[in-house]
């Protein structure tokens, strides 16, 4: 960067190419398994400003990280050049030497950081090691933005669990469906495709079994071009009640199904489900239920960060007793359903303590409005 640059003038770059950085990291999120979806950006000055020399996205699967895709990308441009990342370095061997150091080791001058990293093999190592190295650091640039996006992260290092996402479609009158009509539209098209988003950028989506016997949904992405990213899907199913004609079991093969059944499930129907392809999550019974706690951390032990809990009431209502959710997606539909409508356990006017408004938009007639808790 030029040394004659104001600091108000550097604030705002550094700004503008975090910003870029965390938009690029949303290519691969949900696709990176035990590993957060970071961004890279290694920056250089031409002479006649900043000019990006280099890019990376963390691989899906995980590996190779960010750093080093951008790196390999700006080769010896990286020497006196400033490395903006969306996450603190990892700062741990592996089987590859950590990110810190291969920024030290490529030139890097100037490293711009958003999140700080919870992981205790991280946390402030990363950037001790650069600063040991004589490297510039800033840190916490777009943090709260950062941290929002690497939610499910954070929730994995921190609560030993996946982000629990709660996403519901609320009609005027604050109601989520019609009592024995199975699924309903409440929303219009753009913001079912918005959903079908959030879809493709989360681990899994998650129903109970109430849901999946009255509207037999797919659970898919369906949107052009994202269909490959459609995630796991689970269905909290105590008794083993999920038929193996449903369209969940079906294409079990095609895409993950993972039943939280309990050991007093009907077992013949077990048999058949895992015929068709579906898989089983051992899990225990409380009050009558699936123990959530339990579950979610069993999730996060297979590689699971992010969980969209899409229906129903009850299984809605389950995960917010428990305290469980992390973030609110609501989506509201302009027409009201009328007295024989399903109540949502949740509204605009009546949010759990400790969530803060983080956005508000507009799809076509439908708004929507989003809610994150503090990790």
């Amino acid at each position: 960067m030029a040394r004659d640059m104001s600091a108000s003038e550097q604030d705002r770059i550094d700004q503008r190419y975090i910003a870029a950085a965390l938009r690029l990291s949303r290519k691969h999120l949900g696709l990176t398994s035990t590993n957060p979806a970071v961004g890279t950006l290694i920056v250089r000055d031409s002479g006649s400003g900043p000019v990006i020399v280099g890019r990376g996205v963390t691989a899906i699967g995980g590996r190779p990280h960010a750093e080093a895709e951008a790196l390999a990308e700006a080769g010896d441009l990286a020497r006196g050049a400033t490395a903006y990342v969306t996450l603190e370095p990892c700062a741990h061997h592996g089987r590859t030497p950590p990110c810190a150091n291969a920024l030290v080791n490529a030139g890097i001058t100037r490293v711009v950081g958003a999140a700080s990293d919870p992981d205790p093999r991280v946390s402030g190592k990363g950037y001790a090691i650069l600063r040991g190295a004589g490297i510039e650091v800033k840190e916490a640039v777009l943090a709260r933005e950062a941290a929002d996006q690497l939610a499910g992260y954070m929730n994995r290092s921190v609560r030993k669990r996946p982000e629990v996402i709660l996403k519901l479609a609320l009609s005027a009158d604050g109601m989520i469906g019609r009592r024995g009509q199975g699924q309903i539209e409440i929303t219009g098209q753009v913001a079912r495709r918005q959903v079908h988003v959030m879809r493709a950028e989360t681990d899994a989506i998650l129903v109970g079994i109430g849901t999946a016997l009255a509207d037999d949904p797919e659970l898919t992405v369906r949107l052009p071009g994202f269909r490959n990213r459609s995630p796991a899907r689970i269905v909290l199913d105590r008794l083993t009640r999920l038929p193996a004609t449903s369209k969940l079991a079906r294409s079990a093969h095609d895409v993950p199904v993972l039943v939280a059944a309990c050991p007093e499930g009907d077992p013949s129907n077990r048999a058949e489900l895992e015929r068709a392809g579906v898989k089983f999550l051992a899990t225990e019974t409380y009050d009558g239920r699936v123990a959530l706690p339990e579950l979610l951390e069993d999730l996060a032990n297979q590689g699971m960060s992010r969980i969209i809990v899409e229906g129903g009431a009850d299984t809605a209502r389950a995960f917010l007793d428990e305290g469980l959710v992390d973030r609110i997606a609501l989506f509201s539909g302009p027409e009201a359903i009328g007295p024989d409508g399903i109540a949502a356990p949740i509204g605009r006017d009546h949010i759990p303590a400790g969530f803060s408004l983080v956005r508000e938009a507009r799809f076509g007639e439908d708004t929507f409005a989003e809610w994150i808790r503090e990790i």
